[in-house]
């Protein structure tokens, strides 16, 4: 996963250390977290499993930092019980080493390296090289970063298994039994498209936009409607055209929505899903959300074209003032389709 806060100044590995959840999304737990600097301020920022990387090969790791564009980073290893064993300390500077190796041949070099027991108010860090240097967290919650994400609508989340129960499937019983439901749905709808393709598509796109609404309201839809949901969606320009509500009043509505549905209809239909949800969030700064959404849909499917697309971005780190360009699109087909979407919505300056 790659996000940017090039708004964040690093100071002190205690600051920079409590930045870490408000970044991510979720508090880090057995990791090793890459921060790269860009003139002294957070710039990419990258996660992995800590037991992946340290008997693993770090050049994929190193590629995606290079991506970013700096030339710094700084590496946080995040093990509670690694943190209080000396005798650890070994294999932590086997991977800087090896972390140094694999940058280098990016031109990139590591500024520092840290250990850090937990990601909380009071946790404890200490340098790997033996520099002598070490210190507390400071509060996650007080971090700038994350009132900043609170102010754009964005959840932090305690564990990194929490974020992720935004999009797995609730009842895989339910979901299975929608796959008569949804071709029966996608028969007639068939029907209806030979008849009259743009106003199809229209009564789609205005369906989805109230179906958002009640989903607001806090109103759960039947079968019925997420079958019949699910299916529009294999229309390109249904789908193209609900993308741009991802930039609109009322793109809160839409995502809760696509997280729902990707919550409860099986693969194939699930895939869209994920993918409107990934947009929706990667558009409002949410790179966590949409980096796990977007793993999810290329699980099932390795060749989604949006998909790719919006991960080879997110992993480059393009900002989300770019990908919502993107949006444009769907107001084009929404006036051909003779479609009202909510008007776009002002951003800030705010970066993921």
């Amino acid at each position: 996963m790659t996000t940017h806060e090039p708004d964040f100044r690093f100071t002190q590995p205690g600051t920079l250390i409590a930045a870490l959840p408000a970044v991510l999304g979720f508090v880090p737990e057995q990791s090793l977290v890459l921060v790269s600097l860009e003139r002294g301020e957070m710039g990419a920022v990258m996660r992995v499993d800590l037991p992946k990387v340290l008997d693993g090969d770090l050049s994929h790791l190193a590629e995606l930092a290079s991506a970013s564009g700096a030339d710094t980073v700084v590496a946080v290893i995040v093990d509670a019980e690694g943190a209080a064993c000396p005798m650890c300390n070994q294999d932590y500077r086997d991977l800087c080493d090896d972390l140094t190796s694999a940058l280098s041949a990016h031109g990139m070099d590591l500024y520092a390296g840290h250990v850090v027991d937990r990601v909380e108010a009071g946790g404890r860090w200490h340098c790997v090289d033996g520099c002598g240097a070490f210190g507390a967290v400071e509060d996650p919650m007080a971090s700038p970063l994350a009132a900043a994400a609170v102010l754009d609508g964005r959840r932090l989340y305690r564990r990194r298994a929490d974020l992720q129960a935004v999009i797995e499937v609730v009842d895989e019983k339910r979901s299975a039994a929608m796959v008569p439901v949804i071709s029966e749905r996608s028969d007639a709808r068939g029907v209806d498209w030979r008849a009259d393709p743009d106003g199809c598509g229209r009564r789609d796109v205005e369906a989805a936009m109230a179906l958002s609404a009640r989903v607001c309201d806090g109103e759960e839809p039947n079968d019925i409607e997420l079958a019949g949901l699910a299916c529009a969606l294999t229309d390109v320009n249904v789908r193209d055209t609900l993308y741009a509500l991802a930039v609109g009043a009322e793109a809160a509505r839409a995502e809760a929505l696509w997280a729902l549905l990707a919550r409860t209809v099986p693969e194939p239909w699930r895939i869209e899903a994920l993918v409107l949800l990934a947009f929706s969030a990667y558009a409002r700064g949410d790179g966590p959300l949409a980096g796990l959404s977007l793993e999810a849909a290329l699980r099932s499917d390795p060749q989604h074209r949006m998909a790719c697309m919006l991960d080879t971005a997110l992993q480059s780190g393009m900002r989300p003032e770019q990908i919502r360009e993107l949006a444009g699109t769907g107001y084009r087909l929404a006036k051909r389709l003779g479609v009202r979407l909510p008007p776009r919505r002002a951003y800030g300056r705010r970066a993921v």
